[in-house]
């Protein structure tokens, strides 16, 4: 990339990438923020000249959903996109995230939520997910994909597989249902959930037990039963033979 711009600052206080007292606008924008991080911003969100934080205030222990706000705010109008990845707390907790999760759904701004494997990163063990944004979409669904049990369990770190990338971009690309892998939820739905994105409640990944035959179970208690009978007899006379009568 010859034209890259990069600068040094605090995206939410101070954000750097200005253009004619507003934030520049990007067709993608792409981050892996610090998760939950405390101290973000809070007491000056309140009056951000730039008016990202329309949605409302996150909490001030959590910046999770300011980064989040503000990288959906630089994005161009008509075909913006972002990818976002955020501990899986912020697909459910409650109170102002819950109300700013809300607003972004209500608004058909989230295309998709990605399940990530735990302890895929550095300096956290703590199962991640990807969010996707996307303006002007073709519909109003959500695409849930629980990607977390499909991975290499390497010496001290999880990784994905070229693989299982390759059909999490399929599976997004599709934007169909998997049986226990991917779900493809409608805005009533996520509504009657009181717009809850945690994945198991989209995913079915249960797997039923085996039915139990019980009468095959029994069948087989008898035959060992009957081999036990006749290797107790075996070994009496191998005693004997040896001269312990017992």
């Amino acid at each position: 990339m010859d034209n890259a711009r990069i600068e040094w600052g605090d995206t939410i206080r101070s954000p750097k990438l200005l253009e004619d007292d507003s934030t520049m606008k990007f067709e993608v924008v792409v981050a892996n923020p610090p998760f939950s991080l405390d101290k973000w911003g809070y007491d000056d969100a309140g009056n951000d000249p730039y008016k990202r934080f329309h949605r409302g205030l996150p909490p001030q222990s959590k910046g999770d959903y300011a980064f989040i706000t503000h990288m959906v705010e630089t994005t161009t109008k008509d075909s913006g996109r972002v990818g976002v990845v955020v501990p899986n707390g912020v697909l459910f907790r409650s109170a102002a995230e819950g109300k700013i999760r809300q607003q972004f759904i209500e608004e058909n701004l989230l295309d998709a939520v990605i399940g990530l494997p735990s302890n895929l990163f550095y300096g956290t063990g703590i199962p991640a997910a990807v969010l996707i944004f996307r303006r002007n979409k073709a519909d109003n669904q959500v695409l849930f994909i629980d990607a977390s049990r499909e991975y290499q369990n390497d010496k001290n770190q999880n990784r994905l597989r070229q693989s299982d990338i390759d059909k999490i971009v399929a599976t997004y690309q599709a934007r169909e249902t998997i049986d226990k892998y991917a779900y493809l939820a409608s805005f009533d739905e996520i509504k009657d959930n009181d717009f809850n994105l945690n994945i198991p409640r989209y995913v079915d990944t249960f797997e039923e037990e085996q039915e139990i035959d019980i009468n095959a179970v029994q069948a087989e208690i008898t035959q060992l039963e009957s081999e036990l009978v006749q290797v107790k007899l075996e070994m009496a006379g191998y005693l004997k033979e040896l001269g312990y009568d017992g």
